[in-house]
């Protein structure tokens, strides 16, 4: 299969014309009429994902998250988007990616998702005209569940998540949305479902979102939320081609770690040196 041929199948299921006008999604290194032999699918292409493509010896590169979505004026390798291009361009990689045209696909990076949790029902929650595609997807669970259940449910099947609402309040009806959905807070709410699960929950519109009596939250990384839906690519890539499909697994979220935060009931005497107690931490007005 040449490059321009895997090109026109992804192209056929995930339509350049569905992403947002803002959105660089297609062909973005490769030539046409090349060969390919080994597809390797990534959320994102940076050096990790790159190497690991070189080293599976693929030669076309499916991506979630454009490289080029802001706009470079040079691509020198002395930058870091130009070195992962210099890099693939000698390694004889192509690069294509799908991304908002990726996100209200039927099925979609939602949909993948919503699987994950075993959802039933699934429908769009933003609806697309009567296009049966959408932003989001809402679902039922197979039997209601508490809250602190369906979090350990996430944490299993998505990856860590934070959680906001009683542990024990039941949930039956869930939104879900791979990727930023704080923009989808007021549809949840309008849905009417119990809890909405999404990544990059921001601190004002989930505050808001929850004093006005909104679904309870979940928020897990927007890595994680997108991840599913690569293996679902890669599983109509290999019926559609017969080539070998490799998913990578490489997290590339910012965020390596987490601290615990002190509990609140730590002496003062117990704290490392340097660091003041919480109220003298006020006294100063370092709130």
């Amino acid at each position: 299969m040449l490059v321009a041929e895997l090109v026109e199948l992804l192209e056929q299921r995930y339509p350049p014309s569905w992403a947002e006008s803002w959105d660089r999604v297609g062909l973005t290194l490769g030539e046409p009429s090349a060969e390919v032999t080994r597809i390797f699918l990534a959320v994102d292409c940076d050096p990790r994902t790159v190497e690991e493509a070189i080293a599976a010896g693929a030669d076309f590169m499916f991506t979630h998250h454009p490289l080029l979505l802001r706009g470079v004026s040079s691509v020198a390798p002395t930058t870091y988007k130009g070195r992962v291009i210099h890099r693939m361009i000698k390694a004889g990689i192509a690069l294509h990616t799908a991304h908002t045209n990726g996100d209200v696909a039927n099925p979609g990076v939602s949909d993948a998702l919503a699987a994950r949790l075993g959802l039933l029902d699934v429908r769009p929650l933003v609806p697309i005209a009567d296009t049966g595609r959408g932003h989001g997807r809402i679902g039922r669970l197979p039997s209601a569940m508490a809250l602190s259940d369906l979090a350990a449910l996430v944490s299993s099947a998505v990856g860590g998540v934070r959680v906001a609402g009683p542990p024990t309040a039941a949930v039956e009806t869930v939104a879900v949305s791979g990727g930023a959905g704080d923009a989808f807070l007021a549809d949840a709410a309008r849905a009417g479902v119990d809890a909405y699960l999404t990544a990059d929950l921001r601190h004002h519109p989930a505050h808001e979102h929850l004093a006005g009596g909104g679904p309870l939250l979940l928020d897990v990384s927007h890595w994680a939320s997108e991840r599913p839906w690569l293996d679902d690519v890669a599983a109509f890539l290999r019926q559609e081609t017969g080539l070998p499909t490799i998913v990578s697994d490489v997290d590339t979220s910012p965020w390596t770690f987490v601290a615990d935060a002190l509990p609140a009931d730590v002496p003062p005497d117990a704290l490392p040196a340097g660091v003041p107690p919480d109220d003298a931490l006020l006294e100063d007005g370092n709130s």
